[in-house]
């Protein structure tokens, strides 16, 4: 099942998308969100798919939302590919490495983006985001993890290298916070449709391929990050989490970082694709 949010910012519409037709879900749930996930509300869209009870609408020319509406939390794992980590100067780590990105990020997949005011390094990211469905504290086993897992998305972690290493004092999200910093979607894909153990992830910058990996060469995989942050924090319905990136960004040193003009995308196998023009900061 592929969950959508179609429409203006902030009026986006609550979609299904089925085959290549979208279904208006407004007569189930006013969003997706974590009380629709909490309250089985993919469960009630497969029923009303099901019984012809979903009206079609047409989708043309409509702006594609985030798949989500505003997630209480975005939870992201760093350095959790060895390759990135190796190019990053850093280790492996031994444990899940741990940041916070605001909620306020969070934007639809073509959302233009733009370069923050003094930003020498922005850079790209394209990951494995994983949205809550249920309430997750201590759980007892990784076993558990995916009963509370609603679906996958693909994300783009977008970092100011500078704001994040140079000016962080020790905490990386200053560099990982800005306005727009994480286009999310385009859709939100339940767990019965792909195997998140093994996705193609790849990224390209005005046409020219950066990151091309599989979640095979995650460290830590899905299972046990969410078991191992519920010993931590508690993961509500809706939350977003970010599992890592692969090696091929600009911190590496063999690429150059973002400019105004650039265009990146992204693309994970059976989560879909995202495009975003870089902008230059104005006051406004």
């Amino acid at each position: 099942m592929r969950l959508a949010r179609l429409g203006p910012l902030d009026a986006e519409r609550p979609v299904l998308i089925d085959d290549q037709t979208a279904y208006d879900l407004s007569g189930l749930t006013d969003d997706i969100d974590g009380a629709f996930l909490a309250g089985d509300g993919p469960q009630r869209v497969a029923a009303a798919l099901a019984a012809g009870a979903l009206p079609a609408i047409e989708t043309a020319g409509l702006r594609v939302g985030a798949p989500i509406a505003r997630p209480g939390a975005v939870i992201c794992v760093g350095m959790n590919y060895a390759a990135h980590a190796a190019e990053s100067g850093s280790a492996p780590p031994s444990v899940p490495v741990v940041f916070l990105k605001t909620p306020n990020t969070v934007v639809g997949p073509h959302d233009a983006v733009t370069i923050p005011r003094g930003s020498v390094k922005t850079d790209w990211e394209v990951e494995l985001g994983v949205v809550i469905a249920r309430r997750a504290a201590y759980l007892d086993s990784p076993d558990e993890a995916l009963g509370h897992v609603a679906g996958f998305v693909l994300v783009h972690d977008v970092s100011e290298r500078a704001f994040q290493l140079e000016q962080s004092g020790g905490q990386w999200s200053k560099g990982k916070c800005s306005p727009g910093f994480t286009p999310t979607g385009p859709w939100l894909v339940t767990p019965d449709e792909v195997d998140h153990r093994g996705l193609r992830l790849r990224s390209w910058v005005n046409g020219e391929p950066r990151q091309d990996s599989t979640t095979a060469d995650l460290i830590f995989g899905v299972e046990h990050l969410v078991h191992h942050l519920s010993q931590y924090l508690t993961l509500e319905p809706g939350d977003l989490l970010l599992t890592g990136t692969p090696q091929g960004v600009a911190l590496s040193g063999r690429f150059p970082y973002l400019a105004p003009g650039d265009v990146v995308e992204l693309a994970i196998d059976g989560l879909g694709r995202q495009r975003q023009e870089f902008r230059a900061w104005t006051r406004s």
